[in-house]
């Protein structure tokens, strides 16, 4: 059978949610999935953007290293992680615009079945994790996803993460997420790719007895 195909879909601002999704990345690769990575791109306006010293900056370099997501991307893959950095208790405005522009694929029926997963980041102990992810699983169910969420089906879990997917506090200024942080990143991507592989077993399966 065919290697399950992952799309993570994120925004980052200053690299703290990209440290995220990139390890996120590496533990579907170690499952045999073929990864897409995508930055969400911005939606203000340059004089907005020029009030927050650097973010300028730091979008340019991310959207060097990153395509934006696209609908094709979502129709690709068999399981969707959205990640997101907490903006008042809830996902960014630039990642649910990308959501929001799934409405086409999501009236067809075409995501239906596929796995959804997320994680995210916050500046502040307590500051919105844990309500921005489980925020997300709204849009995940409306989509037609299969939730996947962490429990605490690792080790890694006892020392970082939410059993709603990984995280990170970065402080601010903002720190690099901690070893702990990666490892539940890590084998979010793993438990991601489990999931979709045998999603899409069993699809493979119910076509050709039908």
């Amino acid at each position: 059978m065919s290697q399950p195909k992952v799309l993570i879909a994120f925004y980052s601002r200053s690299g703290v949610t990209e440290a995220l999704a990139n390890a996120v990345a590496e533990g579907a690769r170690a499952s045999g999935a073929e990864v897409r990575l995508r930055r969400a791109r911005e939606l203000v306006s340059a004089e907005v953007m020029a009030l927050a010293p650097g973010w300028a900056e730091q979008a340019a370099a991310l959207n060097a290293k990153y395509e934006a997501p696209t609908e094709a991307d979502a129709e690709w893959a068999d399981a969707i992680i959205f990640g997101t950095p907490t903006r008042f208790g809830a996902v960014t405005s630039e990642l649910k615009a990308y959501i929001d522009s799934l409405g086409g694929l999501w009236f067809q029926g075409k995501l239906n079945g596929k796995a959804g997963s997320v994680f995210g980041s916050s500046s502040t102990p307590h500051g919105g994790n844990e309500s921005t992810l489980i925020s997300l699983y709204n849009p995940l169910a409306h989509l037609g996803l299969i939730i996947v969420p962490l429990g605490y089906a690792d080790p890694s879990l006892f020392k970082s993460g939410t059993p709603y997917g990984a995280s990170a506090v970065s402080g601010n200024p903002p720190a690099p997420p901690t070893a702990d942080d990666l490892e539940v990143a890590n084998f979010q991507g793993r438990r991601v790719a489990f999931v979709a592989r045998a999603l899409k077993a069993a699809h493979i399966t119910e076509t050709k007895a039908s």
